[in-house]
């Protein structure tokens, strides 16, 4: 690849290639005219997303880029209308993404609508008003275009009927009521619809609707009153809406594919709908009205339940009870902010299914008594039985240190979260012997320097959260740090970690780097937010598969 080393110029770019099946590293300089001269003619995807740096120069070398299918310039704060000029024509661009882009108005449109090649655009949070709106009606190859955080209103909507290809539409935050709902029947093959925050409370009949989101929406209907229509419903978020009949809606809905139900923050407590739901794997309640009475019509939906949120609701360790037995495949639990304590632990031990257990901001102590004076009998061992049980949550508990030791032998935990005023060193000690657990919260304890430094972690440990832990000092976290350099630790004192110029590592108060080291390139796919970039064609150019950048110094 001689081209590539041949580049001098403005940014040192780490550049990282995959050439016929091995991987090579490489530090190079580069400037946009070597980007454009080498890559323009193979280059078929690229994410700039939230590159402060990117602008209408950068976009007016990728205007040449010929083979260019995807490009995502969400939350690039310099691109404007007058940038988006140079991808006029672009014959082979599938997908533009300018969410968050405020700086694109009406103007910018104009320059997109000659893209007719577009298949998919976001243009969430931008400045765009009714005018612009419009003009996407020429593009009528469109499958997908996310609206959200306009203020369109219904004469918008209503010129978008053209747009008879499209299965996705995403219009939150507009300004369009009812009436201008009901042009939506226009768009046949809709499959993914969302109207929250918006003035509709009720849909026409969507026949191919799977996805739909109608959160903060008051919610008459989603059939336009059609007895004899019934949606094939997926997945339904309605968080913080309300219902003026809630049967309707529910008996709206195919009950045999219907998977995901999202009801956090509705101000109800009717659930008797959900009992014919037998298909829910995800139900979320949270924040609601929801007491003990209505946990039979949750315990109805029964087998293929997996996730249940019934966190900050009205219910007691009763509804645990009333679970226990008929949620087999119950795999994730929240009863966080709820007035559940230890007598819930032996019905929540009988759902045998449980990886993930939130029992934060609840009255758990971690015992029982048979009596007001008798002796204590630790409960948490119950939890013991869960094989599969990986993580608990038990944050702002009113756990002692003596209910600690039994959570060590819970063989498949691997995330623990412990926040309590009367945890401290033998807590800590105690939890050497949970051999899987790769993360550790411990905040808010009274542990000691000399706790922490005579705490043996399990070999498998990644993180140990120590916030909020007051007592400790500077010079003891840095000590264990140093013992354990593969741990994270996390506390107050610490901000950044670094190795010092003798090889130790020392801590280092807050400080914010500058802008110029922020990464330049991030990515969507990978965890390290370097930016994908990939190829096709032939020659020396086009053998690389796969290219990741991270500007420095800019």
């Amino acid at each position: 690849m001689p081209d590539l080393f041949l580049c001098f110029l403005y940014h040192e770019t780490v550049l990282r290639c995959s050439v016929s099946g091995s991987v090579a590293s490489c530090r190079v300089r580069m400037n946009r005219a070597c980007v454009r001269r080498v890559f323009q003619h193979s280059v078929q995807e690229i994410d700039f997303s939230g590159n402060i740096a990117v602008d209408a120069e950068w976009l007016a070398y990728l205007g040449s880029f010929r083979y260019l299918g995807i490009l995502k310039l969400a939350d690039c704060k310099k691109v404007d209308h007058s940038a988006i000029w140079a991808l006029s024509g672009m014959s082979m661009l599938k997908e533009l993404d300018l969410s968050r882009c405020s700086r694109i108005t009406d103007a910018g449109i104009k320059h997109i609508v000659s893209i007719d090649s577009l298949e998919k655009l976001h243009l969430s949070e931008t400045g765009l008003t009714d005018n612009g709106v419009m003009l996407i009606s020429a593009l009528k190859r469109l499958n997908l275009l996310d609206l959200g955080g306009i203020h369109m209103t219904d004469k918008a909507l209503r010129s978008l009927q053209v747009l008879t290809q499209l299965e996705h539409l995403d219009i939150w935050g507009s300004e369009i009521t009812d009436e201008g709902a009901s042009v939506l029947k226009a768009f046949t093959r809709l499959r993914f619809l969302n109207v929250s925050w918006t003035h509709v409370t009720r849909l026409p009949p969507l026949p191919n609707m799977k996805y739909l989101n109608m959160s903060n929406c008051t919610i008459y209907s989603i059939r336009g009153g059609d007895s004899e229509v019934h949606i094939p419903l997926q997945k339904f978020t309605a968080s913080a809406a309300s219902f003026g009949d809630i049967d309707e809606v529910f008996s709206s809905i195919v009950a045999s594919s219907f998977s995901f139900l999202d009801m956090s923050g509705c101000s109800l407590s009717n659930l008797y709908g959900l009992q014919k739901m037998k298909s829910l794997e995800h139900l979320d309640l949270s924040l609601s009205r929801v007491t003990d009475g209505a946990i039979e019509y949750v315990a109805n939906i029964g087998t293929k339940l997996r996730y249940l949120s019934l966190k900050n609701t009205g219910i007691t360790s009763q509804a645990p009870c009333i679970l226990a037995g008929t949620v087999p495949n119950l795999a994730s639990l929240s009863l966080a902010y709820t007035k559940v304590d230890d007598s819930a632990l032996v019905y929540i031990s009988m759902m045998p299914s449980l990886k993930v257990i939130d029992l934060s901001h609840t009255s758990i102590e971690g015992f029982t008594r048979v009596e007001a004076n008798s002796e204590k009998i630790l409960s948490l061992p119950l939890l013991e039985h869960l094989i599969y049980l990986e993580s608990l949550n038990l944050e702002d508990a009113p756990l002692s240190d003596e209910v600690i030791p039994p959570m060590a032998s819970f063989r498949a935990l691997k995330y623990l979260y412990l926040k309590s005023d009367f945890l401290s060193d033998p807590a800590l000690q105690a939890l050497s012997s949970a051999s899987n657990l790769i993360h550790l919260g411990f905040c808010g304890s009274v542990l000691s320097n000399s706790g922490l430094l005579q705490f043996v972690p399990p070999a498998q440990l990644h993180v140990l959260d120590l916030s909020g832990c007051w007592v400790l000092t500077e010079y003891a976290i840095s000590s264990f740090r140093s013992h354990h350099p593969v741990i994270e630790v996390r506390h107050e004192l610490i901000q950044e970690l670094q190795p010092s110029h003798i090889g130790t590592s020392q801590v280092r108060k807050s400080r914010h780097l500058p802008r110029g080291k922020t990464n330049f390139f991030n990515s969507s796919a990978d965890s390290s937010r370097h930016s994908g970039i990939f190829f096709v064609g032939k020659g020396d150019v086009t053998s690389i598969c796969f290219i990741l950048f991270q500007l420095e110094g800019i």
